[in-house]
């Protein structure tokens, strides 16, 4: 239950730091068979969509570990419903970011780390 309550917080910490960054945030957890996508926003004519991990401890090392080969895939897939979903969207260009959150971050918001196109889809 700790883990979940940290990553909502952690999802809200980064919504509210994209926001500040210029981004509107569209939808959160968005759902579908394959997986889930934290957070999707817009900033300018593209659409993002954001895993955020929440870690007391990460280093950019750990992109590797906390987004793995399967976990974009299932984003992606993810992304791919979202489009089919909200057709309004599917002229702009598209991109995957991820957000670390450290657990200092409540206190110094310098512990948040923005990845643009942290990964891409590969065919």
């Amino acid at each position: 239950m700790r883990r979940v309550s940290a990553g909502r917080d952690g999802e809200s910490r980064a919504a509210a730091f994209l926001e500040a960054s210029g981004f509107k945030i569209i939808a959160r957890n968005a759902r579908s068979r394959y997986g889930e996508v934290d957070l999707v926003a817009l900033e300018d004519q593209t659409i993002v969509f954001i895993e955020v991990k929440t870690w007391s401890v990460y280093t950019f090392d750990s992109l590797s570990y906390g987004i793995s080969p399967g976990k974009q895939r299932r984003i992606i897939e993810t992304a791919k419903y979202f489009l089919s979903v909200h057709r309004e969207y599917n002229s702009m260009a598209i991109r995957f970011d991820v957000v670390f959150i450290s657990s200092a971050a409540m206190t110094d918001p310098g512990k948040i780390i923005h990845l643009r196109a942290a990964f891409m889809e590969s065919l």
